[in-house]
């Protein structure tokens, strides 16, 4: 087959996708259409990349990963990126790219999501738990201080819900002790401390591309950092634990490529680097085509961010009408945030509870999730963790009893978001 008859077979492919996706029907029925916390949006050019890649024939991680690294590196303004299969796969790697000493302490909140948890009781590490603010759902800087002990050696720290934390307080704090930082920015794509992106402050960052997220890849993950050790480490760490480690390989871009760099300055002389191991590491890479749709949703970031912040400042203007039953969600002074959902936390002297409001919520097709685990300590699977307390949990507890969140994501539009408000109006109205 001549190249001519490939890019014809190849137009017409991507000419029927867009004739699918341009006939789909999606109108939307008040009281019957779920909207959902979260949703992918995409059309026939993420498809097509997805067929473009598997056409290619090369189904590893190859020239669609090395693109995608490159201008997600240029999009948030770090150095390096490093794809994975998942954001909870980049937090492992996160840790584990330290080499911190078993017994040592991580300093993290009580309100978190079980992978940004995980990795550290994984690897020996005692979590030490402090509370959060009841309106940012973050850690107070204050508070990590206080929590900091001669064993402590790396604050594990996410940007809940995409709220950044406060990032120059922490990181003067971590300065001043030495201590690493671990942004978990898995929700928080987009969003901004003091004009810079999230998950740059830090040694490492780390995002989620599930499908519920910023953007996606279906799965798919990604560790970034500004220190080329650690980004080589994380590498290797993610495959295999092998000494071939360049983030340009000849051969993921082209299988038929030669590398003059794998019998050459080898720790085992003369034995190929590439089944030569220097970590005891996994397999946590992603697929080529879940890159090529990664880069697809690359280009929409922009405007999902923007509909991100319309759909949440909406919300907020409405639900100011209600602040004698909510604590509604703040930002610091310096934030510019962009929310991967719109947290509400029940006021103790309101006239419902938690779950009244929910199953309204739910009963009438507005999807609603609690935040993550709430206390992580109260969840079955963490009864019998090593762990340390700094301070009370008070408003950890109150969370796990009282807040919930509701979509802001891009497939939220108009009609839909006048629907959710008037569905929290009218059961609002039968308490008044």
């Amino acid at each position: 087959m001549s190249d001519k008859e490939i890019m014809e077979i190849k137009r017409e492919l991507f000419e029927l996708l867009k004739k699918f996706f341009e006939k789909r029907d999606e109108k939307f029925i008040p009281g019957k259409t779920a909207i959902h916390y979260a949703q992918a949006i995409y059309d026939h050019n993420e498809v097509y990349a997805v067929l473009d890649s598997l056409l290619s024939g090369w189904l590893g991680i190859g020239k669609y990963g090395k693109r995608f690294e490159e201008e997600f590196s240029k999009f948030l303004g770090a150095k390096h990126t490093v794809l994975t299969n998942s954001g909870s796969s980049a937090n492992l790697l996160a840790v584990e790219a330290l080499k911190l000493p078993q017994r040592c302490e991580a300093i993290t909140p009580a309100v978190t999501f079980p992978t940004t948890l995980n990795p550290l009781i994984q690897k020996g590490i005692k979590p030490v738990f402090v509370d959060v603010n009841l309106k940012t759902y973050n850690v107070n800087a204050s508070d990590i201080n206080d929590a900091i002990s001669k064993d402590t050696k790396l604050i594990m720290l996410p940007h809940t819900l995409g709220n950044p934390n406060e990032m120059d307080a922490i990181m003067d704090i971590a300065e001043d002790n030495e201590l690493y930082v671990i942004e978990d920015a898995c929700d928080a794509l987009g969003s901004r401390y003091d004009g810079k992106y999230v998950s740059t402050f830090g040694n490492l960052g780390t995002f989620s591309f599930y499908a519920a997220h910023h953007i996606t890849m279906g799965e798919g993950g990604a560790v970034v950092t500004n220190e080329e050790e650690l980004a080589l480490r994380i590498r290797s760490l993610r495959d295999w634990g092998r000494a071939c480690v360049c983030d340009i390989c000849k051969i993921t871009i082209d299988p038929n490529a030669y590398c003059p760099l794998r019998f050459s300055n080898t720790p085992i002389p003369d034995y190929d680097k590439r089944y030569t191991y220097i970590h005891i590491g996994y397999n946590l890479k992603p697929l080529d085509l879940q890159a090529a749709f990664g880069l697809e949703q690359l280009k929409r970031l922009p405007y999902f961010i923007d509909i991100r912040k319309k759909n949440f400042k909406t919300l907020y203007d409405e639900l100011l009408n209600y602040e004698d039953y909510f604590i509604l969600p703040e930002s610091l002074p310096k934030a510019d945030p962009c929310w991967f959902a719109f947290p509400l936390t029940i006021k103790d002297e309101a006239p419902f509870n938690r779950k009244e409001i929910v199953e309204y919520l739910e009963k009438h097709k507005i999807m609603t999730r609690p935040l993550f685990a709430g206390n992580i300590l109260k969840q079955p699977a963490y009864a019998n963790i090593e762990y340390r307390i700094s301070g009370e949990l008070k408003n950890s507890e109150k969370i796990m009893k009282s807040s919930f969140f509701i979509g802001i994501h891009p497939g939220i539009n108009d009609e839909k978001l006048n629907y959710m408000i008037n569905t929290i109006r009218e059961f609002i109205h039968m308490y008044k």
